[in-house]
């Protein structure tokens, strides 16, 4: 599978490691071994991270994100939304800052959201255009609420009021338009 990361094709220099760990550089487990085997696969010399599924809690490996490189959550279904949830609290309650990475059904269409709750790794389909890939994170223009990708809300790139009178709105002129209008409502534009 493509890898696709910062918005570039990558070479995926991660494994799914289901055995020894030896000769791997970096090295992915499901969350039930990592539990199992903690104290073990931290003497591994290389990069480690840990697969999430859907209904595993990030809170399991909240006090182990000083260890990990890479959280990857799984994503069953396209309509399971459980790891979007999951990567928000990783980002924002958690602090983690490695690589958060969307492995399994990932549709192109909903690229730009997951980029919103912190991913910032997407593995592709087989068969994925990946210019086609690429081009969905610029699909989306202004955002309107805060999140984990750390864009600014429209609401916090609009004008200051004027002080020429009458208030202010990005896109209004200052004075007989915004001061034409009922006090109410003047107020209410005045931001």
């Amino acid at each position: 599978m493509a890898l696709l990361k910062h918005g570039r094709l990558i070479a995926d220099p991660w494994v799914l490691a289901d055995g020894d760990l030896a000769g791997l550089g970096h090295a992915l487990v499901p969350l039930a071994r990592w539990q199992a085997e903690r104290e073990a696969l931290l003497a591994h010399d290389g990069r480690l991270g840990v697969l999430l599924a859907g209904d595993d809690d990030p809170a399991a490996i909240a006090d182990d994100l000083k260890y990990l490189h890479m959280v990857a959550l799984a994503f069953a279904r396209f309509t399971d939304g459980r790891a979007y949830s999951a990567a928000r609290l990783l980002r924002e309650r958690y602090g983690f800052a490695g690589e958060l990475r969307a492995v399994g059904q990932v549709l192109r269409d909903q690229l730009a959201f997951m980029q919103r709750v912190g991913f910032d790794a997407y593995e592709l389909p087989d068969d994925a255009d990946s210019f086609a890939w690429q081009s969905a994170f610029d699909e989306i223009g202004p955002v309107y609420q805060p999140a984990a990708d750390r864009r600014r809300p429209v609401y916090t790139l609009r004008q200051a009021p004027s002080s020429a009178g009458g208030g202010g709105r990005a896109g209004f002129a200052a004075g007989a338009e915004a001061t034409s209008r009922p006090k109410a409502v003047a107020a209410h534009w005045a931001y």
